[in-house]
């Protein structure tokens, strides 16, 4: 991010502003009548000089009281139209430009959601949420106020010196001699006042960063009795920012003084001038009159260029700051992805795993490491009764095929594409340093139709990498993932992930009622009734509003176990083709458990699943088990094959001091 910053420094205020240009055009005809609108009731002011020459060389000069009167009425007529006319302005765009704002919020969180995990865990959620707030409402006032005034003012001006010049063009010429240097503090303070102003609403976003971590880690900070910590933390952020706004501060004082005193000088050496020329006669008193006016007219034009150009350059740095975000590469689909629907298949957006997907042409066997010492797969015994038997000559370390070597028929062709497959699979991190290791080498893995395979592992092996892997939401860096021999990268995301089901190690919910969280995975309402019951969810019915119950920001209302389990139903409801669950039972107690298995074993009859366990109970859901190790699979076989032959999968199981001690216990486990 730091080198998206440092590239915006270098873009002018005027390049960063134009972007905006897409989202106001559908306007452009109300902010361009709006501005003339402005202009001629800023106009009408000049107006008012000229009246009060009229009114002082005639009916003040001819002493005609009438004259004086009808001059007065003038001047109300004038000052009632020109409040009219900005009234009409600001109704001419207060509405439109709520409608920009309420589009490029939207826009942006459509673009946020459509962006890849890997952005999110580089930026802070303070970020996004000041740009998507306080940047949009910067933007919004610019367009309102400043963007209309510097046009409305530079026209005012303009004409203003126009009618000073055709009244003394002497008195003119002194006037104009605050320009230059006008010109030269205008650009110095537009480069300083930038830099502020970036700094700043970065700050802003840090800040509400530090905010939004308080609250939703309160539990956290008073469990530890961190609240003078935290109350450290947010004040010195609160102390650098403060620092900064009065930086902005003294830049707009300093320039507002000088833009003020400048001009005044000017006006102060012009009426001395003008008042010689009336006591020579060569100045009517109405003519100085008229001038001083005028001139006194353009005051607010001048002096409120500095206060313009502030608030120019913040709605720059937060177009820049807003665009950073828009600028970000969403999850890109590759060419020619697959977005039909084969015989069988459902389209996106219709409840989960109706029916499985059309078999591909056979692919390759996979690259495979040579079979480890638990390859010969055995049918397991505690496969539930009516699942399909497993294939056995798909057990070795690697996922590659043991059997005859005798020509095979289509159907073995089929069986062999069929399922979920790793070919090869290789990822690293995007921010990894070069040269790292990858997280994951060259994982070849096959899990068979209506198979489901643990995945087993130590801490920090990439159990929860490797099945991020399969809803896409990191992309391989080298090999390919294939479902029932289509490669997940030649599908739409959105056909993939109605295909895919998964369940996080850390549920999530959102502020919404128990039925709508659960309902985020599909299905039909009979459906949810049914994923409730399978997850052990009956406290749901005992909520105050049943399944209309409000969870709270997080579903912070809820307990860990009621969580997951929630986080669980979503899962199945959909009934998906394949799932993956990441440790989907680690926070219920064992009798829960117990009752969530025997439930989740009916589910995994119907489905592919994937699921990474770290305890012996959840690992005998599993037909077959893959210890993954060092990123790589080290074995693949039943779970009482590997507690005989693996030393490290016996140590995971058992939890003994040294890995590589033989493991004994009762029926081999």
């Amino acid at each position: 991010m730091s080198e998206t910053r440092a590239a915006i420094k270098d873009r002018s205020a005027t390049r960063s502003l134009l972007r905006l240009w897409p989202y106001v055009r559908p306007i452009r005809t109300r902010l361009f009548s709006a501005a003339f609108v402005a202009i001629v009731a800023s106009c009408l002011g000049l107006v008012i000089p000229l009246v009060l020459k009229w009114i002082v060389d005639g009916p003040v000069a001819e002493h005609d009281p009438g004259g004086v009167w009808l001059g007065a009425l003038y001047l109300l007529l004038l000052g009632l139209a020109e409040a009219a006319l900005f009234g009409y302005r600001r109704w001419l765009v207060a509405r439109p430009l709520a409608s920009v704002e309420a589009e490029m919020r939207a826009d942006l969180y459509r673009h946020v959601q459509r962006l890849p995990v890997s952005f999110h865990d580089r930026w802070a959620s303070g970020q996004l949420l000041s740009r998507g707030t306080t940047d949009l409402m910067l933007l919004r006032m610019f367009l309102a106020f400043p963007l209309t005034f510097l046009v409305v003012n530079a026209v005012t001006i303009l004409a203003g010196f126009g009618i000073l010049l055709s009244q003394q063009w002497s008195l003119g010429l002194v006037l104009l001699v605050p320009v230059i240097p006008l010109v030269i503090l205008c650009s110095l303070f537009e480069t300083r006042y930038s830099l502020v102003a970036r700094q700043a609403q970065d700050q802003v976003g840090d800040l509400t960063t530090v905010v939004e971590e308080s609250v939703l880690g309160i539990r956290i900070i008073k469990g530890f009795g961190r609240h003078r910590s935290q109350a450290l933390a947010f004040r010195e952020l609160s102390r650098r920012l403060r620092g900064t706004e009065l930086a902005k501060a003294r830049l707009l004082a300093g320039l507002w003084g000088l833009i003020t005193t400048i001009p005044e000088l000017a006006i102060g050496a012009a009426l001395v001038l003008g008042t010689v020329q009336v006591a020579d006669g060569g100045l009517s008193a109405g003519t100085l009159v008229a001038f001083l006016s005028t001139a006194l007219a353009l005051r607010w034009p001048v002096e409120s260029i500095g206060f313009l150009l502030a608030m120019s350059q913040e709605s720059a740095t937060a177009t820049a700051r807003f665009f950073e975000a828009m600028d970000a590469r969403e999850e890109a689909e590759a060419p020619g992805a697959s977005t039909g629907h084969p015989s069988g298949e459902l389209p996106p957006g219709a409840p989960q795993g109706a029916s499985p997907l059309e078999p591909r042409e056979p692919l390759e066997p996979p690259r495979g490491s040579a079979p480890g010492p638990a390859s010969a797969a055995a049918p397991p015994a505690d496969r539930a009764p009516g699942a399909p038997p497993p294939d056995h000559r798909s057990s070795n370390a690697g996922g590659a095929e043991l059997g005859s070597s005798s020509a095979e028929s289509e159907p073995r062709a089929a069986g062999r594409t069929a399922g979920i497959r790793f070919e090869g699979v290789t990822f690293r991190y995007p921010d990894a340093a070069d040269g790292s290791a990858p997280v994951l080498a060259r994982i070849d893995l096959h899990i068979r139709p209506g198979e489901t395979m643990a995945l087993v592992g130590g801490t920090g092996s990439g159990k929860t990498t490797l099945t991020a892997l399969v809803p896409r939401l990191h992309e391989v860096g080298g090999g390919r993932i294939t479902l029932d021999g289509e490669d997940i990268a030649h599908m739409t995301r959105e056909r993939l992930r109605g295909l895919v089901s998964v369940a996080f190690e850390e549920p999530t919910l959102f502020s919404a009622s128990v039925g709508d969280n659960v309902a985020m995975g599909g299905g039909s309402p009979a459906d949810l009734d049914r994923a409730l019951d399978i997850a052990q969810a009956q406290f749901v019915r005992r909520l105050p509003q049943g399944v209309d119950t409000q969870v709270g920001e997080q579903g912070l209302s809820l307990s860990g176990g009621q969580r997951q389990r929630l986080a669980l139903a979503r899962a199945v409801v959909g009934r998906p083709r394949f799932l993956i669950l990441d440790d989907p039972l680690s926070a219920l107690d064992v009798h829960t458990e117990a009752l969530v298995e025997a439930a989740l074993r009916r589910v995994l009859q119907d489905t592919t699943a994937l699921v990474v366990a770290h305890r012996p109970s959840t690992v005998l859901l599993a037909d077959r088990v893959a210890l993954l190790s060092e990123g790589r699979i080290a074995a693949v076989g039943t779970h009482h094959e590997l507690l005989r032959g693996n030393a490290e999968y016996a140590w995971l199981m058992s939890g003994a001091d040294d890995p590589h001690a033989e493991y004994e216990g009762e029926d081999g486990r």
